[in-house]
């Protein structure tokens, strides 16, 4: 890319000496026709004539030409081609500004919300390719927004909507009790656990609810120190464990026991953590979620491999964007506010590293790449 743009600067050079080297010639023959045909031959009698046609007599108009002309010819003639190469100075000036003429109106064109292309002069095609790539980019930019907003506010309405349903059992069975205070104390003590679990529902919502609020608002900083990532991956797997036991599922840990690298322990935790739990939420009942760290050609990879439905290549890219879920339908039993993954996505980055998704025959593996 750099060689390519030093072409086109080359090209742009060349023309800007090429127009300078033609301007200057030009001044030197224009100063060379007047001094042969006019000044040379026959100067002396056009001043002459030109006095004497303003009623001065010929020999005052003679004394006037040596005293004034002759005597002062070579001031007379730097005074001349010096205004003859100004004014071929300010010709080359004004071709020369519109380059930053045409500068300024591609910049202009960035901030016109439409699909045409910026156009400069052809000598100026790193320029213009620099000017389209931004364009692009910022056209990118607010399109991702734009739809990060749209499923912010989508996923915001879901929660308000889904947070009722919990609340309104909540309310239902202790009013229940209250009003029945002499129930059996086998059903009183199904309402009371209907009622927590409710009210656990409510409060994974809420949390939802922060997540979102606190995305935008968070400046992921890392502490970096050397951790053992066995150990990290082995408690993360005990911690999971109640999670996981809900629906039957479990974690096989296959890692190097001296695994170890130089990271932000508990930012990557969180990372590992955020693809475990949507591992959890995605996976079939009674499965197992695989997780393999290894460390391969000088990099630390850890790969979690999970069997649940396939994920659409269509929508395998978009994972690790903000607010987006896979599912088509909002469940509040499944998944979160579709910040997990970016934010496991930011945090890796932060490290170096990369994240990616694969996803066929049922068999999702999300992949963490560090530097080691």
């Amino acid at each position: 890319m750099k060689n390519n743009n030093n072409s086109e600067y080359a090209r742009l050079k060349s023309k800007i000496y090429a127009r300078f080297l033609t301007l200057t010639v030009a001044a030197v023959i224009i100063i060379f026709a007047l001094y042969k045909l006019i000044w040379q031959y026959r100067g002396g009698n056009f001043v002459l004539k030109f006095l004497v046609g303003l009623g001065v007599s010929r020999d005052s108009a003679e004394k006037i030409y040596q005293h004034f002309f002759r005597n002062f010819t070579q001031i007379i003639w730097i005074i001349s081609v010096a205004v003859i190469f100004l004014v071929m100075l300010r010709f080359f000036m004004n071709w020369f500004t519109k380059y930053f003429t045409s500068i300024n109106r591609g910049i202009d064109a960035l901030l016109i919300e439409d699909d045409a292309e910026i156009k400069l002069p052809p000598e100026m095609a790193a320029t213009e390719n620099t000017l389209n790539t931004a364009k692009r980019t910022l056209r990118k930019r607010k399109r991702e927004a734009l739809e990060a907003e749209r499923r912010k506010n989508d996923m915001i309405t879901y929660l308000a909507h889904d947070i009722h349903t919990p609340l309104t059992s909540v309310i239902g069975y202790l009013s229940l009790l209250k009003e029945n205070p002499d129930l059996p104390a086998d059903k009183a003590g199904a309402y009371l656990g209907i009622s927590l679990d409710k009210a656990l529902q409510l409060e994974n919502l809420i949390n939802e609810f922060f997540e979102i609020t606190k995305y935008n608002l968070q400046q992921i900083t890392l502490n970096k120190n050397e951790t053992d990532l066995y150990y990290l991956l082995l408690q993360l797997s005990d911690e999971f464990y109640p999670v996981l036991s809900r629906r039957g599922n479990t974690i096989e840990l296959n890692a190097d026991e001296d695994l170890s690298g130089r990271v932000d322990a508990d930012r990557l935790a969180r990372v590992f953590g955020n693809i475990i739990r949507n591992a959890a939420a995605y996976s079939y009942p009674n499965s197992v979620i695989t997780i393999d760290a290894r460390r391969i050609e000088g990099n630390i990879v850890v790969a979690f491999t999970s069997r649940g439905k396939t994920i659409p290549n269509e929508k395998l890219g978009s994972v690790f964007e903000k607010f987006f879920r896979a599912d088509d339908a909002r469940s509040s039993a499944t998944g979160g506010a579709g910040l997990g993954l970016a934010i496991a996505k930011d945090i890796v980055e932060l490290h170096g590293g990369t994240v990616c998704a694969e996803s066929e025959n049922e068999i999702t593996t999300f992949k963490v790449t560090l530097p080691a």
